[in-house]
């Protein structure tokens, strides 16, 4: 990354990889030991008919399915299916099992902080929310929708899904970290001074104030998964020049 950005593109192919069971594989993508400090985001491949089982830490988790299904217990939430295109906001402490349907499950695990930032409130509960569910909410020429956030019992960050046409939108900022996973598509991460390529599997952490862009390169639209904390509205944002 170039000058002092504390800016961080990776691709999940290039992390290491943590095996918890035979069936079951993690890759912990950003986190503290790879320059993101208060937020670790990891990639949770499970085989048909295995199970993970866990418990979240002290500021909670929020999960995306990016692939298959699964049953979910978990707290109080008990044999909730989850599928493709699913939000899951796990509170701290919550002790979770998870059952891959047929194809095995793939999904997006962003562990929060604990603190005043990260704590949810005492018996906040496990919730899913779908996609499709979520009414488009748009800014410029960007669409997204929230899946996760205040208002729907998860008060510590924001959980969103966002499409984003081809071309280059203008640089800005957040008040926030960000993490960001490209789901379809490809273009350039415009950070730190430097373009770095992204693809379906890129991952890209953006401290507060750090000036970015995303452009789409192709022809298609490209999808986006993003997480915010402390919470915020995607449209929360403050143009660079």
């Amino acid at each position: 990354m170039a000058g002092t950005s504390r800016a961080r593109v990776v691709h999940a192919d290039d992390s290491q990889e943590e095996r918890i069971a035979p069936a079951t594989r993690i890759r912990t993508v950003l986190g503290p030991g790879s320059g993101c400090p208060h937020l670790t985001r990891r990639l949770v491949e499970i085989a048909d008919g295995a199970r993970y089982d866990g418990v979240t830490g002290p500021g909670g988790e929020l999960w995306f399915v990016i692939r298959g299904s699964a049953e979910l217990d978990a707290g109080r939430m008990r044999a909730g299916r989850i599928g493709q295109d699913t939000g899951v906001w796990l509170p701290a402490g919550v002790s979770f099992s998870v059952t891959a349907g047929p194809g095995g499950l793939e999904l997006d695990a962003v562990r929060l902080p604990g603190g005043p930032a990260g704590a949810p409130g005492a018996g906040a509960a496990p919730a899913i929310s779908r996609l499709a569910s979520q009414p488009v909410q748009v800014t410029g020429d960007r669409r997204f929708r929230v899946l996760h956030g205040p208002g729907t019992g998860c008060s510590a960050a924001t959980q969103f899904a966002g499409q984003i046409p081809p071309g280059r939108a203008p640089a800005h900022r957040h008040p926030y970290d960000e993490v960001v996973l490209i789901l379809a598509g490809e273009g350039l991460a415009h950070v730190g001074g430097a373009a770095h390529p992204v693809r379906a599997g890129s991952y890209v952490y953006l401290p507060p104030g750090e000036p970015h862009c995303l452009e789409n390169t192709g022809r298609a639209e490209m999808r986006v998964l993003g997480v915010f904390h402390p919470a915020d509205s995607p449209a929360s944002k403050e143009p660079t020049g």
